[in-house]
């Protein structure tokens, strides 16, 4: 497929397919998507390879380690990276780069972009959730906690963009 870095997926019918997976993830998991809980079990399961009486002895990391949605959480994430790949090659936008403006390098754009999956990963453990699941899931069930959450999230967006507006020109 020839590359096109202009062409995107028509974000209507990206929204009713994320829609239909949210769904069936309700009809068929009985639970919502979410992706910060996949990468605490994947991080408590190798801490059990090494040390699995930590894990038995501390009791967030047991309940964690016995909850049946350890495989769930896993597949769900491998299933949106999947997703991305097939977004990406059916739009005709697979391939590697880094995205970025004229006025910042690859570097900066690389460490901007750790940073704020830093800075989202800890504020998703602060909250007891992801971006997604607080948005999706629990924008879905009508949660007041989600929909201040979105609302804070746009927000905060909205403010850092105008201090970044000018690296993107």
């Amino acid at each position: 497929m020839e590359r096109n870095p202009d062409k995107f997926w028509n974000p209507y019918l990206a929204g009713v397919a994320l829609g239909l997976v949210l769904f069936t993830s309700f009809l068929v998991m009985g639970s919502g998507l979410g992706a910060s809980g996949a990468s605490l079990r994947a991080g408590i399961a190798a801490i059990g390879l090494f040390a699995p009486d930590h894990v038995a002895s501390t009791p967030p990391l047991a309940r964690a380690a016995a909850s049946g949605h350890v495989t769930w959480l896993v597949f769900e994430i491998l299933g949106a990276l999947l997703g991305g790949v097939v977004a990406a090659y059916t739009s005709g936008r697979l391939g590697a780069e880094v995205l970025r403006g004229p006025r910042i390098g690859k570097g900066a754009r690389l460490a901007l972009a750790l940073a704020g999956g830093v800075l989202m990963g800890a504020a998703a453990k602060m909250t007891r959730g992801c971006t997604s699941g607080q948005a999706l899931s629990g924008g879905a069930l009508l949660s007041v906690g989600a929909w201040a959450f979105m609302f804070s999230v746009f927000g905060g967006g909205y403010a850092l963009a105008w201090f970044l507006r000018r690296q993107w020109r």
